[in-house]
């Protein structure tokens, strides 16, 4: 992905400020790393980074309106306790570890999902600490099979995610991935862009901790895969 130098980036961050502040006053409570973000995810077009944040805080307005999303909107979600988060890996991002096998789309209300899955950013978000931007997830597919299959929510995650946090997915650990998922990625892959796609690992079985240990040490790792900590419900973290 394209980047400036420091002084362009400066320049570039005070004319998006100028021009989104000027079509949407909830803009002024953007600090420059979030502008810089959205201008990195649109190769430092200032045009179309204006658009794109626009957009951002129009959904924000619609699907966040009180600033944060509470239990009570995504209690069927919750309940399934597919995703937890606790530790950080070696960059100092915060890590988050999902449950496929966990999601049950036969009683699954997309509106309750997209706010899930909004309210799993915002907590990951809000577990960053000093000047870190990005997270990482560990997607543990084991078991998962048709009865968890959910193209529709799979896009709408990815869409929440590409739109209206963009810059923040520091790597995607995809463990051990059944065969009959690479058919559901087939038809999710198309709506993954080339940055988000850059940042996607599948996990050979036999490579698991090898692979593991290279981002996250061992102190940091749960104890599911051969660390210390105790995983942590995503709504305690």
């Amino acid at each position: 992905m394209m980047v400036g130098g420091s002084e362009e980036m400066e320049s570039k961050v005070a004319l998006l400020r100028n021009l989104v502040e000027r079509k949407d006053s909830n803009a002024k409570d953007l600090d420059d790393s979030t502008l810089k973000r959205f201008l990195r995810a649109r190769d430092l077009d200032v045009d179309r980074a204006s658009n794109f944040l626009l957009k951002h805080l129009s959904w924000r307005r619609e699907n966040i309106p009180k600033g944060f999303i509470s239990e009570s909107e995504i209690q069927n979600e919750i309940a399934q306790k597919k995703i937890f988060s606790q530790g950080f890996d070696k960059n100092g991002r915060p890590i988050a570890v999902l449950f496929g096998c966990r999601h049950n789309p036969s009683n699954r209300d997309l509106n309750e999902f997209k706010r899930f899955a909004a309210y799993i950013l915002e907590k990951l978000c809000s577990r960053m600490q000093g000047k870190e931007e990005k997270f990482t997830i560990i997607a543990d597919l084991k078991g998962w099979g048709y009865s968890n299959c959910d193209i529709r929510a799979y896009i709408a995650a990815l869409d929440i995610l590409q739109n209206n946090y963009p810059e923040r997915l520091g790597k995607l650990l995809l463990l051990h991935v059944p065969y009959l998922f690479m058919k559901a990625w087939k038809i999710i892959c198309p709506f993954i862009d080339k940055n988000t796609k850059s940042k996607i690992i599948f996990v050979e079985d036999k490579n698991k901790m090898t692979t593991l240990l290279e981002d996250i040490d061992e102190s940091q790792l749960p104890e599911q895969y051969g660390g210390r900590l105790k995983l942590v419900p995503i709504e305690e973290s």
